[in-house]
């Protein structure tokens, strides 16, 4: 049965010299770029200027970063805000000298709830339509780019599942161990490419863009009911809330679930006034 195992010993980027380009930041311009061109086609769709698509990508890109970034700390390592602050926002480590990092912890419920808030902003200084025309159109990319992202933490080794106790999974050498682990990263990837291909669905074969929020709902049931399903399989992030019933990504996960529901299924928009 060893043919289920995997010994995954990957290097952690592209040696330039200079710089080392890492694969795990490769994989975030790839979710970007793909994320730009799926919007561009959209937004043309939709009649909408490049202008316009130019600022989404700017307020996309700052939002999420900024999100998942400081979602991480608040939700998984707070001990950052008084041990080790400026690491927060800059990619190296001040505590016991000064070393290059990058930014290694980044948390998705952070970035969702960043994206939302910039997508408000990006729709009252630009779009000015509604903050769900522009949310309903761009979980589309988002949830594509969320495929790659998973695909970067399991090159990284990172956010790792918990041991199978078979011959079957993957030893994450890297990390000095032996024994398979699930690879949650990849079911994770794996079921978002669904989630991405729904959307997708939805958007271009259905009339369901043009009920208002029904994207969204769609988006938030399908991506964080996988999220909640997996985490059964990964490791705790949160050590100190390792012995719950549920972990800190399950309980994050059942509010978005929750209000993606309600935008399917409750959520009536107000009638525009002329």
């Amino acid at each position: 049965m060893h043919a289920l195992q995997i010994v995954w010993d990957p290097t952690k980027g592209i040696d330039l010299g200079f710089f080392t380009l890492h694969f795990y930041s490769m994989m975030w311009i790839v979710a970007f770029v793909l994320g730009f061109f799926i919007t561009k086609r959209i937004y043309r769709n939709e009649g909408q200027s490049d202008e316009s698509l130019d600022s989404l990508f700017i307020y996309s890109v700052l939002g999420i970063m900024i999100g998942a970034r400081l979602g991480h700390v608040i939700f998984y390592q707070p001990e950052l805000i008084s041990e080790d602050f400026f690491s927060i926002f800059l990619p190296f480590s001040f505590k016991d000298g000064i070393r290059f990092t990058g930014f290694q912890g980044l948390a998705s419920h952070g970035a969702a709830i960043a994206m939302i808030f910039s997508m408000y902003l990006y729709n009252k200084k630009v779009l000015k339509k509604t903050v769900l025309w522009i949310l309903d159109r761009v979980v589309i990319p988002v949830a594509l780019g969320a495929v790659f992202v998973r695909i970067g933490n399991f090159i990284n080794s990172e956010i790792i599942g918990e041991y199978t106790g078979t011959d079957y999974g993957v030893v994450f050498k890297q990390l000095g161990e032996t024994a398979p682990r699930h690879p949650a990263q990849l079911y994770e990837a794996f079921c978002y490419v669904f989630v991405f291909l729904a959307l997708f669905y939805f958007y271009w074969k259905t009339k369901k863009s043009e009920q208002q929020g029904f994207l969204f709902g769609l988006f938030l049931v399908l991506l964080w009911t996988v999220r909640f399903f997996v985490e059964f399989v990964k490791e705790p992030q949160n050590i100190e809330r390792a012995d719950w019933v549920l972990n800190t990504g399950q309980l994050l996960s059942i509010p978005f679930i929750l209000i993606g529901l309600y935008f399917m299924f409750m959520y009536k928009p107000k009638p525009t006034t002329k």
